[in-house]
């Protein structure tokens, strides 16, 4: 497959800027709805989107959901599910802008935790990135400070929560297609979410039903813009730009919903994406040799 690094830059730009759109969303319905609710209703969709698209990959569904490990497929998308609940909170009680700077930490919990988990070797060029990045997280958490409260770290627990959910994924593609992952993301998350939310059910209004529905097209939107986007071009060269969800969503916190951006959380998102940034990068070199 030829691959087309220009046209994978646009689509993953587009793909972070509509899952901040959604993010958005999320948070304006979760101040009024419960967050079980919100998410139990965005998983429905997001489980028959994946059904559709398990069925045009793979022929069918029986074959989509062949897997040799279903109890660690299963653990991924209760996981995804349990993250976006506690990321959801967090826009609630932090807002877009402080939520994003802290999870965008996540990347180097991946690369932290890739040696125990998964046996990959981490050099000391990438230790000391993540070192930098950490730094960056403590500024912005600032824990020895008066203003520091204990629910910035809702943030945090929901990045520790999605790198774990990654490492996963990377455990369970030594095994397993994409395809698959996928079809167990959806299904085993919309199964949980049902579990969850369905005691949380109250009224919803029609115009917020109205929000609600695009949400959920957002949602399947965005995954589909990233399926598009590793389809035609290869994943280390788009990856860098997933970062821009971080300033699109501080811009609608900025914008819509009032927020302001400390100097502080601005210095230290900006120390976890250049040691972010240099962690891939030297994972993609080391890889090449």
């Amino acid at each position: 497959m030829t691959s087309d690094t220009r046209a994978g830059i646009l689509l993953m730009t587009a793909t972070t800027f509509v899952f901040a759109v959604q993010d958005g969303l999320s948070r304006h319905l979760a101040e009024t709805y419960n967050v079980p609710m919100v998410v139990m209703i965005r998983f429905w969709f997001f489980a028959a989107f994946v059904i559709l698209i398990a069925r045009a990959q793979s022929g069918s569904i029986r074959a989509a959901a062949r897997t040799s490990q279903p109890v660690v497929q299963a653990l991924r998308g209760v996981l995804l599910v349990a993250e976006i609940c506690v990321m959801v909170v967090a826009f609630v009680v932090l807002g877009l802008v402080e939520s994003h700077a802290v999870f965008v930490c996540y990347p180097l919990l991946v690369a932290a935790l890739s040696g125990p988990i998964l046996g990959e070797r981490v050099g000391w060029r990438r230790w000391a990135a993540i070192g930098v990045g950490f730094v960056g997280v403590l500024i912005i958490l600032r824990p020895g400070a008066q203003v520091f409260s204990p629910a910035a770290l809702i943030p945090l627990a929901a990045a520790a929560m999605f790198a774990t959910y990654g490492l996963l994924t990377r455990y369970v593609a030594r095994r397993d297609r994409a395809a698959t992952s996928f079809f167990w993301t959806g299904c085993s998350g919309a199964v949980a979410a049902t579990l969850i939310g369905i005691r949380f059910w109250e009224p919803m209004s029609g115009p917020d039903w109205g929000l609600m529905a695009v949400l959920c097209l957002t949602g399947a939107g965005g995954h589909w813009l990233l399926i598009r986007t590793y389809e035609v071009a290869e994943a280390s060269a788009v990856q860098p730009f997933a970062y821009l969800q971080l300033p699109f969503a501080a811009a609608i916190g900025l914008t819509l919903f009032g927020e302001r951006l400390d100097p502080a959380v601005a210095l230290g998102a900006a120390l976890v994406v250049a040691a972010g940034l240099f962690t891939f990068w030297r994972e993609r070199r080391v890889a090449r040799q």
